[in-house]
């Protein structure tokens, strides 16, 4: 495609507040359980709300096609028209309260071009630091996956199979002892992207998502995904509850479609012990009975 070696090492750097109505319109989003409890009335933010902070500000006329920002910012300007968040590994150093000054601090630091099965893909590695009140709260490190575009409309088309051929099994939904069944519903999409002021189309549009991008219906965010495990642990743990979380999205869930939030303990290597009491191992299933995102966690 072209040589990227100029936009790495590129940086950003944004800054927000941690308002008390943000605070509360994410709390009111994940529609918890947790929201009965005393900790929900807290100060101190849930995790994941780090990625409602520090949002892009794009005007309206400067979106593309997909409804995200035109490219060339500080992101590099990917020929390929799809794009997603595949993977994030994210170190929870310090709780962040509400009112704090909020700083990110953003690096490029790997682009890489690969071949799949659906074609051309290209992998951007960005480093976050988020702080709050001039305290580190988040390390994380997530990668951008940009992709061709569908030669016809895919249903079943899935991040794993257009890198490689599928490698995580379907799951026995029983052999894990934490399990909470959501759907998933356009008002929830709704309210993610006004979270995130996130305005790709795939979320919202039923025709663009189906007739353009070739999904089966509306697209689940994956930061949304991401977020519903980790209030699944902190009904377990409470709402700093996790030190590290890692995860890798694998294929799409779609709006109206039931969503299997699991989780269990088990040791490092994934083998299902739990050798150190914290490691734990989490999953959302999509309709498919297949994993829409894995991810691994360590207890604080």
């Amino acid at each position: 495609m072209t040589t990227w070696d100029a936009w790495i090492g590129r940086t950003q750097e944004q800054s927000d507040i941690l308002t008390p109505g943000l605070l509360a319109r994410f709390r009111a989003t994940l529609d918890s359980e947790t929201t009965n409890r005393s900790e929900t009335t807290s100060d101190i933010a849930p995790q994941g709300i780090h990625w409602c902070l520090c949002l892009p500000s794009a005007a309206t006329g400067a979106l593309g096609p997909d409804g995200h920002p035109a490219r060339g910012g500080f992101m590099p300007p990917v020929p390929l028209p799809r794009r997603m968040w595949s993977a994030s590994d994210v170190a929870f150093r310090a709780p962040i309260p509400m009112g704090a000054a909020i700083t990110r601090r953003s690096v490029i630091t790997d682009i890489a071009e690969k071949s799949g099965a659906s074609g051309a893909l290209v992998f951007v590695t960005v480093a976050h630091e988020t702080w709050a009140n001039g305290t580190l709260s988040i390390d994380e490190r997530q990668t951008v996956v940009y992709r061709d575009a569908p030669n016809s409309p895919s249903p079943a088309a899935t991040l794993a199979t257009a890198i490689a051929p599928p490698t995580v099994a379907a799951p026995d939904i029983n052999d894990w002892p934490v399990r909470l069944i959501i759907t998933p519903d356009e008002p929830l999409l709704f309210r993610y992207s006004a979270l995130t002021f996130n305005s790709h189309r795939i979320h919202y549009d039923h025709p663009y998502a189906t007739g353009v991008e070739g999904y089966s219906g509306l697209v689940v965010h994956g930061p949304l995904i991401a977020t519903l495990l980790l209030d699944l642990a902190a009904r377990e743990f409470g709402p700093n509850g996790l030190r590290k979380f890692t995860m890798r999205a694998i294929s799409p869930a779609f709006a109206g479609n039931p969503l299997h939030l699991v989780m269990r303990s088990g040791d490092k290597d994934g083998s299902g012990g739990d050798n150190d009491g914290k490691t734990l191992h989490l999953a959302a299933i999509n309709q498919t009975g297949h994993p829409a995102m894995t991810a691994t966690a360590e207890r604080a």
